[in-house]
């Protein structure tokens, strides 16, 4: 009797394999990167942990359902072919003749279903079905069969139909623990339709019970999303709130978290931030009431005093030249005095948004010219002038000669001859017409430590500088009376040497035409 011996317990003899090459790869594609909101980052966020833990769970479930189901019929399958295989007489050596009835009679008796059983004997090849070979038996499981007396099994997936597959040898009992092999080897091939089938359904009902999972964790994304961005919308109104102006906007503090402990140090910095804006307005209208009282109450006094000194002026040639001297030093510091004063006054009015602007039609270079004609630089030989005519413009004359007569004569105080002024129009970088007006000169130019305080107020760029003519007040009140024409000025140096100013004023579409 040739017989199998029966090990403690089936072997799983080889790894699951497809027939045929393995699928390609996957194309990647490449996606650009586009920011989104903190709403759809946490959402993103909140339904990635769901969609990772819904999978997971999913994943582990189906596999371990997958492999009790293939287990359970491989194991079945192999049980019962070793004991059907076990019970067959086979008489050596093997004839072809009959094989194939013994064969048929193995493959009625297959569970979890009938197989198709293959029989293996030096050159004879005989099966139970219609081929006496079969495709879905790979080498590797031949060599594992014939190695292990105990025989040996491996699923297989051929044209996309799942098999099992069990190689079983015949050998002779010489001993209690000792066989030797007839070289009969049985296979049995039985399909794995129905547990495939039941493997899909596993996959299916995975998939299922996860998508709905991912909506019912979208609601409480939403509500998390809600509680952090709700705070944070406050913070961004308070925010603008005090950003155009309104510095008691506070935020209200609900809870206990880091949201909570956020709106309550905002509202603390607002508190100060208010505090401390209170107190310098509040400082800044003391002195700018100061310097206005103080400008008034000097203005009637002055008045007289300039008087005096102009009395003085006249009769200091009579007077010995000590004194002369003493009278024309105190008409020329009260001189001083009295520019100051007047610059102070009109610089109060800007402070106080008191100044007006009387805008008319004129004659740009004809404006100029009255400028010059009245400080009596029409005919200095250190100004060149290039003024083309028909350049009109709504200005304010009192206002504009302001700024002209501050530009040159800061220049002729601080610069070098010549000192050129030049008037033109031309389109600026928006694609407006602009009045422009450039006042030049060839003195040694700007620091350019200074270039960035040069319209502040008192500052003078030579600190040796302190006893200059000017007030320190001209080249601000020059920014306020270009600004009040919504125009920009700007200061720089010429690239061979010089200091030069540029006054743009932008020209209404009717002027533009003209």
């Amino acid at each position: 009797m040739i017989t199998v011996p029966r090990p403690g317990r089936p072997r799983d003899g080889g790894n699951e394999r497809a027939d045929g090459a393995g699928p390609a790869a996957p194309t990647r594609k490449r996606s650009r990167i586009r920011a989104f909101g903190l709403r759809t980052r946490l959402l993103a966020a909140f339904l990635l942990v769901a969609a990772v833990s819904a999978g997971t769970t999913s994943a582990l479930t189906y596999r371990e359902a997958r492999n009790a189901l293939l287990k359970t019929a491989q194991d079945t399958a192999v049980s019962t072919f070793r004991d059907q295989v076990e019970r067959t007489g086979w008489r050596l050596p093997v004839e072809e003749e009959g094989i194939e009835e013994i064969l048929r009679d193995l493959a009625r008796t297959g569970k979890p279903r009938p197989w198709v059983v293959f029989a293996e004997y030096g050159s004879i090849r005989a099966s139970s079905g219609e081929n006496p070979v079969s495709s879905v038996i790979t080498p590797e499981l031949r060599r594992a069969a014939t190695a292990d007396p105990y025989g040996s099994f491996e699923r297989v997936v051929k044209d996309g139909v799942p098999y099992l597959t069990i190689g079983m040898p015949t050998v002779f009992r010489t001993g209690p623990d000792s066989t030797l092999p007839t070289g009969l080897v049985l296979y049995a091939v039985m399909r794995l339709t129905d547990e495939q089938v039941n493997v899909d359904a596993l996959l299916v009902a995975a998939r299922n019970g996860a998508l709905p999972g991912l909506a019912v964790a979208l609601v409480p994304a939403l509500l998390a999303a809600r509680s952090v961005l709700r705070p944070v919308r406050e913070l961004r109104r308070a925010a603008r709130s005090m950003g155009s102006g309104r510095l008691d906007t506070r935020i209200p503090v609900r809870g206990r978290d880091e949201l909570a402990d956020l709106a309550d140090t905002f509202n603390e910095s607002a508190g100060q931030l208010e505090r401390s804006v209170s107190e310098l307005r509040d400082a800044e209208a003391r002195a700018r009431r100061f310097a206005s009282d103080v400008s008034h109450e000097l203005r009637t006094p002055l008045a007289g005093m300039l008087a005096v000194t102009e009395v003085l002026d006249e009769d200091a040639a009579r007077l010995d030249p000590d004194t002369a001297q003493a009278v024309r030093l105190v008409s020329a510091e009260t001189g001083k005095l009295a520019v100051l004063v007047e610059d102070l006054m009109e610089i109060s009015r800007f402070d106080a948004r008191a100044a007006e602007l009387n805008a008319d039609e004129i004659d740009v270079a004809e404006a100029i010219r009255k400028t010059l004609q009245a400080r009596h630089w029409a005919e200095d030989a250190r100004i060149r002038t290039e003024l083309p005519p028909d350049i009109r413009a709504r200005l304010d004359p009192r206002r504009f000669d302001v700024v002209i007569a501050n530009l040159v004569g800061n220049a002729l105080r601080h610069g070098g001859a010549p000192v050129t002024v030049l008037l033109c129009t031309e389109a600026s970088s928006s694609g407006t017409l602009v009045l422009v007006v450039e006042v030049a000169d060839r003195g040694p130019g700007i620091p350019a430590a200074a270039l960035p305080h040069i319209f502040d107020r008192f500052y003078k760029a030579d600190a040796a500088r302190t006893r200059s003519p000017g007030s320190g007040l001209g080249l601000a009140i020059t920014l306020e009376n270009v600004s009040l024409h919504d125009g920009t000025i700007r200061a720089g140096n010429l690239p061979g040497g010089g200091a030069v100013f540029t006054v743009e004023i932008p020209l209404r579409a009717e002027e533009a035409g003209r």
